[in-house]
């Protein structure tokens, strides 16, 4: 998915991208990534999207979204089982960057990533000059407007999937292995949506 707003200038000569990722730990749906070019007007408030109330990060969202260049991507628990979660976070980063690049069309960019690993060299598709930096998300404006985006694309997806599988309480746990997920995954098994490769999955599996 991606959005660009209309008029849309980029601020500097070189490109300046954030990325950032959610759902690397739960057990169920999927891994996404944003990528994020700042626009002239920056949504004030900024900060790890851990770090903001529900309210605050959903407007915080809707700010970014109105006012930024911003792409999504995302890896289904079918490809993360398949190719491994850091794989697929890797991928879900590429995916992300790949799209935004295409929209903006700019010749010189930098991306800036949350944590301490880029997809460089781990991701045959990664193309682009890229910085891991340590807790990016709470100090590179950028990077927290994707973690931002990121959480919140996710967090829908969860609650729509809650809907089909009410068993899981996702609308609650977005798919983290909480006591009362863990025991749901017990009673009834795991859901198309689960991560099979995922010890609490595979172990519920055998019980």
């Amino acid at each position: 998915m991606l959005g660009v707003t209309p008029g849309f200038t980029v601020r500097d000569e070189t490109l300046v991208i954030g990325v950032d990722e959610a759902g690397r730990g739960p057990l169920a749906g999927p891994v996404v990534a944003a990528a994020v070019v700042l626009g002239r007007a920056i949504p004030s408030g900024l900060d790890d999207s851990k770090r903001l109330s529900a309210k605050r990060r959903a407007a915080l969202d809707q700010a970014i979204r109105a006012s930024c260049c911003w792409a999504v991507a995302v890896v289904e628990p079918e490809e993360i089982d398949r190719i491994n979660i850091f794989q697929a976070t890797m991928l879900a980063m590429t995916r992300a960057v790949a799209s935004l690049t295409a929209a903006v069309g700019s010749g010189r960019c930098e991306v800036l990533i949350d944590g301490n690993m880029t997809p460089q060299g781990r991701c045959g598709e990664w193309c682009w000059p890229a910085r891991a930096i340590v807790g990016g998300d709470g100090i590179e404006p950028a990077i927290s407007a994707a973690s931002i985006i990121a959480k919140e694309w996710r967090d829908r997806m969860m609650l729509e999937a809650a809907r089909a599988f009410p068993h899981y309480a996702w609308e609650r746990n977005k798919g983290y292995g909480t006591a009362e997920h863990i025991e749901a995954l017990r009673l009834h098994g795991p859901s198309p949506l689960h991560r099979r490769s995922f010890a609490p999955v595979a172990q519920g599996q055998l019980i």
